[in-house]
């Protein structure tokens, strides 16, 4: 096998095994876009649904919270200007 030969197969297995990575790397990003758009439509469609939930909130039980976190708000500000 002559120097010439040598080259020519080593030239051949190197662009074969180029293209072997090149289409690998596409196939993966092709897979990878696909299941991005699939997750993003199965997301989207449950925050569509959790939006479209109401909750009743009983008012007294949402003062005493508003009493209760007003509360600490002052007492954490009392503490942080002593």
């Amino acid at each position: 096998m002559t120097i010439l030969e040598m080259t020519s197969q080593s030239g051949v297995l190197s662009v074969m095994g180029v293209g072997m990575v090149f289409g690998f790397l596409f196939l993966l990003v092709l897979a990878v876009s696909l299941m991005g758009k699939i997750l993003r439509l199965k997301i989207f469609n449950k925050e569509k649904d959790l939006n479209t939930q109401t909750v009743q909130v009983n008012s007294e039980n949402n003062a005493n919270v508003t009493a209760a976190i007003s509360a600490a708000v002052a007492q954490y500000k009392g503490l942080l200007q002593n």
